[in-house]
């Protein structure tokens, strides 16, 4: 079966729903929209609560190949699988960078990618319901709010801040954003809003122009001569294609658009002969610049009962919690589990906060996969500019095969000395008398004294925080892949609209950034139609 579009786009994650939607807006253009997983709207992923139970069919559950850096464990990569993509199974923290990410961007030779370049696209997919004014957008798809959970922990956190001589902050998404505080998420009314829900389900159905394929996974692109024309994709056991008058777009993120591209002929020409494959076209940079944030947990025991019970133990609390959701869409059944947190400064004269923190209302030890029977708290700390760069490669020449990815985490030392810097700067919060008063027992810490046990465990347990970017990364050097435009140098009508284009990693959580970049890559597509 084939059938021929003015858009095809592989991904429904958080740029490729973006994108989707808005060249749908015009009826005479058709755009299909395929993603390997599926339609993504049970409850599991509504309802944030979800977050904690294991569920499979919307995660690829990736692991990493043994990480020099980190005593040479293999981590653990969820992505997420399916209308949304990642924003269907992450914890809807609404985090945009820092102003000066995107100016580096742009200083790197990227115009048109500066903060004030970017900002209209972040206000424009925003509906905020907190804030407004110079940074916020009220109309967006996307909506964005405060927690309903209703936790006595953020005053506590506040507190615990205070003690410690951190700033505190309300808007981490202004001018400025150093300091403490509770989160905005990415729900309505206390529901997870994930990039499919703002910008495609509303669709599928209402525009004629606008086909969705779920459970298509795509295996190669289809090219005559240097051109991008079509997609051929998995459907069951059928292997089909679509094919793209104007473009194909990848949206598929940082692992698997470098692998559309590679299983397409398209990277690095040495390491494509090795598998096989023929080359179209030679584009070293593939794969390469594979950045994401390297994050440590501290890890409690505690009798305070507003923690979440990994294990469901404290049943008779959580069916009362179920009951009020249903009624009133609040309460702990609406949280995103890292409620509170911020951005920090490891040293005063640092120009930027170089350390993230998530307050996680639950224990959380190997990504929520091992289990405590006792109830607890967590505090993650990132490094939000890691100076490791890391790699996706090709396994094999299967397209169903995984990826091979390696973050390289902690393989500069700079990373493992600042990551030193962090731990200390979280245990300053950790040690105030608030933080004091909820601990009942040190789960992994109690042990840890002097540096060199900080470096120990670090090595022992770093593992990401699930910001990996870079791999087809834009800009003019030999390593680029895509242009200003996002145009996939050296070869026509084919673009990569996801976070895999981000040049360096940027200060903070990636999924609203993942949709500016959609939003941004509509406009540009359209001046280009506009112009054509």
């Amino acid at each position: 079966m084939t059938d021929t579009f003015d858009f095809v786009i592989v991904g429904a994650g958080s740029g490729g729903c973006a994108v989707a939607a808005r060249l749908s807006e015009d009826a005479q253009t058709s755009v299909a929209l395929l993603d390997a997983g599926g339609r993504n709207d049970s409850w599991r992923i509504t309802t944030p609560f979800g977050l904690a139970l294991p569920y499979s069919a919307a995660n690829w559950a990736f692991d990493t190949v043994p990480q020099k850096g980190l005593n040479g464990r293999v981590g653990y990569q969820p992505r997420g699988k399916g209308l949304g993509g990642s924003s269907a199974i992450n914890a809807m923290v609404y985090i945009r960078g820092n102003k000066w990410d995107y100016d580096h961007w742009a200083s790197l030779g990227n115009t048109g990618w500066s903060y004030a370049d970017v900002l209209p696209y972040f206000k424009r997919s925003e509906n905020n319901a907190d804030f407004d004014g110079e940074y916020h957008g009220k109309d967006g798809p996307l909506h964005v709010n405060k927690l309903r959970s209703d936790n006595p922990i953020h005053d506590v956190f506040l507190q615990a801040a205070r003690e410690a001589q951190f700033r505190t902050r309300e808007d981490f998404n202004a001018e400025d954003h150093e300091g403490l505080g509770s989160y905005q998420v990415t729900q309505h009314n206390g529901e997870r809003w994930s990039a499919a829900r703002a910008y495609v389900q509303p669709h599928i159905g209402t525009r004629a122009n606008l086909r969705v394929e779920t459970e298509a996974q795509a295996t190669k692109i289809l090219f005559e001569g240097r051109r991008a024309v079509g997609i051929e994709y998995l459907q069951g056991k059928q292997k089909r294609q679509l094919r793209a008058r104007g473009e194909v777009i990848l949206a598929s993120g940082a692992f698997q658009s470098p692998q559309l591209l590679m299983l397409s002929g398209i990277g690095d020409a040495a390491a494509l002969d090795n598998h096989g494959i023929g080359v179209v076209h030679h584009l070293p940079g593939v794969g390469r610049n594979l950045q994401d944030h390297p994050d440590f947990v501290f890890i409690y025991a505690s009798d305070y009962p507003h923690f979440a019970h990994s294990s469901l133990g404290r049943l008779p609390s959580l069916l009362r919690a179920i009951q009020r959701y249903r009624r009133e869409r609040r309460g702990l059944i609406s949280t995103n589990f890292a409620e509170c947190g911020g951005f920090l400064k490891t040293r005063p004269d640092l120009d930027l906060p170089d350390i993230q923190l998530h307050f996680v209302i639950a224990m959380l030890d190997d990504h929520g996969r091992k289990r405590h029977k006792e109830a607890g708290f967590s505090c993650h700390v990132c490094l939000l500019r890691p100076k490791s760069r890391g790699s996706v490669w090709l396994k094999n020449a299967d397209p169903t095969a995984a990826p091979l990815i390696d973050p390289n985490f902690l393989g500069e030392e700079a990373d493992v000395e600042a990551m030193v810097a962090g731990y200390k700067t979280t245990r300053r919060l950790m040690e105030t008398p608030s933080m004091r008063a909820l601990q009942k027992k040190d789960m992994i810490t109690s042990d840890v004294k002097t540096d060199d046990d900080i470096r120990n465990i670090l090595r022992a347990r770093v593992d990401t925080v699930y910001h990996p970017v870079g791999t087809c990364k834009m800009g003019t050097d030999a390593l680029a892949v895509v242009d200003q435009k996002l145009r996939v140098h050296g070869l026509d009508a084919l673009r990569v609209v996801d976070a895999s284009i981000m040049p360096t990693l940027i200060g903070g959580n990636t999924n609203a950034p993942t949709i500016m970049i959609g939003e941004k890559a509509a406009d540009m597509i359209r001046a280009e139609m506009r112009a054509s």
